[in-house]
């Protein structure tokens, strides 16, 4: 008789009855008189006990490594003295779809590095890091729920460029044919080609290639970037206005989904947050900071890590908020194409939102006029001529809109309290890593 695969969560309806259950070997206890193995699937650990007969069972039980593929079909029996849901299984047939090589690889124990080498037995060995991808996916699916609320219409745009996006910098070059290409930093000059296209508003997740020689806990050279770009819009306003309702939305269908989990496996509770969020312009977070007796060190205009950390902690303390959107930053530090204030040409209309004093976003209402658009790439000494297809989507009527770009992994690793954004990817690429 063929039975179908019951997963380990649902065995408690099947008591008394005869079912299969299909897994991994998490652990072995082979004593003298009974063999204990405590299986693992996707949805739980059971224990599957057999008390030895010198039968063909018991051969075959002696024989599982950790980690071994198996199938197991034998009765549900209720037992009050197993931690695992006071439930075992008495086997029937053992069958051993793939034996694990012995020893593992890695362990508790092993260092990161390490876990990143075989990443496919780490992530099957911590029920926390298959949660994270289940946080992920509804993460991104309510994200695209919201956008798709809002009308927003879903962009593939192109990751390899015939030249270097943005300030030309921190691109990666390959070949390609008899010429060079670049990988994209950003899907930034096709998302305004989109607004230009007539596409009131666009947004894309996909991947992002950033060539930074950074070695930090929050820096990947490949990651996954949400982006969104609203045309017809009044000021930057209206671009925050629809991050942080899409954020709110979003991981309030996280906390409902998997709250009580993520409590569980990472001790951090997932808590909506309540809109609009706090703003404060950059010479203001300066000012503060300043009071605090923030130094920076070399950093003229800009937050460095530690300023951004402070001023998140100096706005939660004031309003009991995680998120602060910092704004006006100055045009030193911005790209040509953010739109400056007519009042302030100083400064750009643009924002990073912080959470928990992590950046995980930055955005701007973008300059749409041609002309202004050429005199600012001269002053910040750009050369024009690579850029022409990008600023003749400027030349033919583009409407006024704005955008924002946010890391998804970020969003993660703050959300679950991670250390590393290596811990929030499945394989992680970096300076020094590209495989597995």
């Amino acid at each position: 008789m063929i039975h179908s695969r019951v997963h380990v969560s649902d065995l408690r309806e099947h008591v008394g009855r005869t079912v299969s259950i299909s897994g991994w070997v998490n652990t072995l206890r082979l004593q003298s008189k009974m063999q204990f193995v405590v299986v693992r699937d996707n949805t739980g650990m059971a224990q599957v006990t057999h008390k030895r007969d010198d039968g063909p069972l018991e051969a075959q039980l002696e024989a599982l490594t950790p980690e071994s593929a198996v199938k197991i079909t034998g009765r549900v029996v209720d037992a009050a003295q197993v931690k695992l849901g006071g439930l075992e299984i008495v086997p029937e047939t053992v069958e051993i779809l793939n034996l694990a090589a012995t020893p593992l690889p890695i362990d508790e124990h092993t260092g990161m590095e390490q876990r990143l080498d075989w990443r496919f037995l780490d992530v099957r060995r911590r029920p926390a890091t298959q949660l994270m991808f289940a946080v992920q996916t509804t993460l991104e699916q309510a994200m695209r729920e919201y956008a798709y609320a809002q009308g927003a219409t879903e962009m593939h745009t192109p990751k390899l460029m015939g030249t270097a996006s943005e300030s030309g910098a921190e691109v990666f070059k390959l070949g390609y044919f008899d010429r060079s290409a670049y990988l994209a930093q950003s899907p930034q000059f096709y998302k305004q080609m989109a607004i230009s296209a007539g596409i009131d508003k666009v947004f894309e997740i996909g991947p992002v290639f950033r060539a930074e020689p950074s070695f930090t806990s929050r820096h990947a050279t490949e990651f996954t970037g949400v982006d969104v770009e609203l045309a017809w819009i009044d000021s930057v306003e209206d671009v925050m206005a629809f991050e942080e309702q899409m954020l709110a939305h979003a991981i309030a269908k996280v906390a409902d989904a998997h709250g009580e989990a993520i409590a569980e496996h990472f001790g951090v509770e997932a808590t909506v947050p309540t809109t609009p969020f706090p703003r404060i312009a950059m010479a203001e977070a300066h000012e503060i900071l300043r009071k605090g007796g923030w130094d920076p060190s070399g950093i003229k205009e800009d937050l460095d890590p530690e300023g951004e950390r402070s001023i998140s902690a100096h706005i939660q303390q004031a309003t009991g908020h995680e998120f602060v959107f910092i704004t006006h930053y100055p045009v030193s530090i911005r790209p040509f194409y953010h739109m400056r204030p007519a009042d302030d040409p100083s400064v750009t209309l643009s924002f990073d939102l912080l959470w928990k004093g992590l950046e995980v976003t930055t955005g701007a209402q973008r300059e749409h006029r041609y002309d202004v658009l050429l005199k600012q790439a001269a002053e910040k000494e750009m050369g024009l001529e690579p850029m022409q297809d990008y600023l003749n989507a400027f030349r033919f009527g583009c409407p006024p809109h704005g955008g924002l770009g946010m890391g998804l992994g970020r969003v993660l690793m703050v959300m679950l309290g991670l250390d590393s954004i290596r811990e929030a990817t499945f394989l992680f690429r970096g300076p020094n890593r590209l495989t597995p």
